[in-house]
């Protein structure tokens, strides 16, 4: 059992995600089973919390002991972090930051794995950051999706709009209102039967971009409730989307150019 007391106005997911990272991990079972409680009363769903509210989380033993990443590559200015499925990028920071300085530069969806990268200190946060921005790092990502592709490869150009009110994003052959230009490239590695490996290179990065573009082609990520094949989620058993953030290699100046020369590749699969 953890105990906190809330300092400013959040919902219970964005103070669990920036409080207590092995609560954050595994938020939707506590949720479902109702191991949470707000003020002594148990809830099911992320609620609004004000500022003296008191919350409580019945973790496991085993919950408590989750894993959130495996340590890919670390030196004084940045760590490359595999993270599993089923953690947020604020949990997964919140929990760096409790032995050390570490800074966001990027995010990954909570059920995407794979690579992401952090800054160690102000001087490669504000290159990083510069380069994430100037499309100066280059991520590609394995997806298991639906096999229904025209062709084994290509490069889709396609028009992409947030809808903030459901948290989800609509993707148009042609520039609507409020759309942004998103380019998705991808290239089918392996076929098998109503399923295929894919690997996918963004040359834009916008929200859910892979997920909505793959399901706008008719070819949806496995495992993707959002956005994906319910018949095909539930024929394969796949609650998560089947997606990772594989290679990660960078273009970099201002005393980071030595990470230039390296590729780092994840180790997890989708």
């Amino acid at each position: 059992m953890k105990k906190f007391t809330v300092s400013t106005p959040a919902s219970l997911k964005e103070f669990t995600d920036s409080t207590y990272p092995q609560g954050s991990f595994c938020l939707a079972a506590l949720l479902r089973e109702k191991d949470i409680k707000v003020n002594g009363v148990r809830v099911s769903q992320s609620v609004p919390l004000k500022a003296g509210d008191e919350v409580t989380y019945y973790t496991t033993p085993k919950q408590e002991s989750l894993v959130s990443h495996n340590k890919v590559y670390e030196d004084e200015n940045i760590l490359i972090a595999d993270k599993l499925d089923g953690v947020e990028t604020s949990a997964l920071l919140c929990e760096l930051q409790a032995g050390g300085e570490y800074y966001a530069v990027h995010r990954l969806d909570r059920n995407t794995k794979g690579l992401i990268a952090f800054a160690k200190n102000k001087g490669a946060e504000d290159e990083l950051l510069s380069a994430f921005k100037e499309r100066r790092v280059e991520k590609t990502y394995l997806a298991r999706c639906k096999n229904n592709f025209k062709t084994d490869k290509a490069v889709l150009t396609a028009y992409l709009k947030k809808d903030s009110k459901n948290s989800t994003v609509q993707v148009f052959d042609k520039e609507v209102k409020g759309s942004l230009k998103i380019i998705t490239e991808y290239r089918v590695l392996e076929k098998q039967g109503d399923t295929a490996l894919v690997e996918v290179t963004l040359h834009t990065g916008k929200t859910h971009q892979i997920r909505a573009h793959t399901a706008h082609i008719g070819c949806p990520v496995l495992g993707d409730e959002k956005y994906g094949d319910s018949a095909l989620n539930k024929k394969y058993g796949a609650k998560r989307q089947c997606l990772v953030s594989y290679r990660l290699s960078f273009k970099l100046s201002g005393g980071l150019e030595y990470l230039n020369k390296k590729e780092f590749l994840s180790g997890l699969k989708p």
